[in-house]
């Protein structure tokens, strides 16, 4: 998706352009995950991935928690298996 007249808010909570809107330069798949490019007010060319802006669709588990929950059922899970894996090594 090519459209230099589209425009997007960054999204991510902790990144430092959180709230501030871009025009869109290019949306590709680099790298393994789907990106999107913009010039910043410096006119360097700087990449996102499309989760950390408002071009990425709505989480469904987010939509449907409703912020009752602050981790996803997996996320937890994968956390109690790096755990588990640390302890077993024996990092403490």
């Amino acid at each position: 998706m090519n459209d230099p007249d589209r425009s997007f808010q960054v999204t991510h909570p902790f990144h430092p352009f959180h709230g501030r809107w871009f025009v869109l330069v290019v949306h590709q798949h680099n790298w393994g995950d789907d990106r999107v490019y913009f010039y910043h007010d410096n006119g360097c060319l700087i990449g996102l991935p499309v989760q950390w802006t408002s071009l990425s669709p709505p989480d469904p588990f987010v939509v449907l928690s409703a912020g009752r929950s602050a981790f996803r059922c997996e996320d937890l899970l994968q956390l109690a298996r790096m755990i588990e894996e640390l302890q077993s090594r024996g990092d403490r």
